[in-house]
Order: structure tokens, then sequence, then C-alpha cells
């Protein structure tokens, strides 16, 4: 399995933000996220292969309680069905970070599905050559009922204006989900951006019954890998 990196942090967003975690990031994405803050697991993936013994080895090391399966997309990923099953097996709570556009019979305690909207399509980042199997891909919805319905779950959306609130309206609708499932996270990798948009994104979410999402790791540590 082609992994980018393995590290003990804090979990920075969710319903779960503030709980020490090993976090697994699989390298190679399906999507194209325009905003992408892991760009060297999609736009340009690295990483090592690493055996399901040798990951989990160095999870173990971390004696920590709870794991983050993340990516890229790690659902595309070779092997992680063993990955899971591995982890569940050492008595590991289990949140796997996706976007919803495939799925696999991971062992999961907390789904966290994010769905990308629209603001996500790369029209012209890279003269937009990803835009048109990007915007084809990135959402699925029946592929995100199948995740609902099998999963404790939250729908985590990336916002970055109000104009993607009508869009986060309609999917909750079509999917018929709880509001108390709904994330909202502003979009950003500088604290500036995120407290600006965070101020009245939470308005919002007291409105709407939604919950916010900050970005902690990027409040305490910056846009760095490792964190």
């Amino acid at each position: 399995m082609k992994i980018a990196e393995i590290f003990y942090s804090i979990q920075g967003e969710g319903i779960l933000a503030g709980v020490p975690s090993v976090f697994v990031r699989t390298s190679g994405c399906n999507l194209r996220c325009t905003w992408c803050d892991t760009p060297y697991t999609s736009w340009k993936p690295e990483g090592e292969d690493l055996s399901l013994e040798e990951i989990a080895a160095a999870v173990r090391a971390f004696h920590a309680s709870h794991s983050v399966v993340t990516g890229g997309e790690p659902m595309i990923a070779p092997g992680i069905i063993d990955l899971t099953r591995t982890l569940r097996e050492d008595g590991m709570h289990i949140t796997v970070e996706t976007a919803g556009t495939c799925f696999a019979g991971v062992a999961c305690d907390l789904m966290s599905i994010s769905p990308k909207l629209s603001n996500s399509t790369p029209r012209e980042r890279e003269g937009g050559k990803w835009a048109a199997q990007h915007d084809r891909l990135r959402y699925q919805p029946d592929v995100l009922r199948w995740l609902i319905g099998a999963y404790e779950y939250q729908l985590k959306f990336v916002v970055c204006s109000t104009e993607d609130l009508d869009e986060i309206a309609a999917l909750r609708e079509e999917l018929s989900v709880p509001r108390s499932k709904i994330v909202l996270m502003p979009e950003g990798t500088h604290r500036e951006a995120l407290r600006e948009r965070g101020l009245w994104l939470t308005d919002v979410c007291k409105t709407e019954g939604y919950r916010y999402s900050p970005r902690l790791h990027i409040d305490l540590w910056g846009n760095r890998r490792g964190v």
C-alpha cells in the first residue's frame, strides 16, 4: 500500500476534534479538488510502498487508542480492508476519512464523509484538464446512501462561501440526513482565512442546527505535514 505518512497528532476536524489519534495517510485519489490541502496524495501522489505488517507496527508504536485512515482517498487503496481489520483487531477506534465516491467493506467506527461541492472543481488549475472527470465523480448519491446506512457517520462539508449553503441543503434533503449529522468547516490553509470564514459560518450553524468544525491542526501548527 502506498503511504504518504504515518504520524501521531490530534484530530483537527469533525466531531472528534481534539482526540489524540494516529493518522495513516494513503496516497492516491480519484478526485482533484482545486483547493486540496494534501496535493502530495492527489495532484502529485508521493509515498512509500509499505506492507500491512509495516503499517501496523508503525501505528502500534504510538500506543494510541484512536486511528484515522485518510488520504488521498483511502477507499481506493489496495489492502484498505485488511488494514482496517488489523486496526480493529488491535482494539483501536477507527475513523475513515473519505469523499464518499466509492465504497469498500472496511472496519470503521466513524465514517467521516466529505462530499465535494461544486466549489472543489478545478476549472482553471492545470488548464482545467481534470475538471470534467472531477465533476463527474465528485458526487455519488448511491455510494453515500450505502455508507450512511452501513456506518456511524458524519457529513463534513468544506465551505468557501455562502453560495455553498443551498447546495448543502439540497444534498441533505436528497439523502434524508439529519441536521445533527452535518458538519460545516471553513475552507482555508491559513489561520486568518479560517477565522474570517469561521465567524459567519458559526452563525449559519446556529441558525440551521448544523455542527461547526474548526481546523485545529492549522490553528496550532499552521499548514504543514505530519501534524
